[in-house]
């Protein structure tokens, strides 16, 4: 399945409570996910949270946009991407 990066931009910053609260709205956004064969890997969010760079496996850039629409999310772009890492080459 395709690998994307997924850059996202919070202009108030990114906020999900470290609380039941938090892990309830990340779990509701896996869910939703699933529904359309998309699988959110990890994130990583900018110190002052305003941006985030978000791997996902998913069938295509479209199945991405859906469920960015369902779970209230913003896209800036999408990326196909693959893996570059230095131990590859020892």
């Amino acid at each position: 399945m395709p690998r994307y990066m997924v850059e996202r931009t919070f202009p108030d910053g990114l906020n999900v409570p470290v609380n039941a609260e938090g892990a309830d709205a990340l779990g509701k956004i896996v869910q939703a996910n699933s529904e359309q064969g998309v699988t959110w890997v990890h994130s990583y969010v900018s110190g002052d949270k305003t941006r985030t760079f978000c791997v996902y496996d998913a069938p295509s850039p479209d199945a991405i946009q859906q469920v960015a629409e369902r779970n209230a999310l913003p896209v800036d772009s999408i990326t196909e991407v693959s893996v570059l890492a230095p131990y590859f080459y020892h």
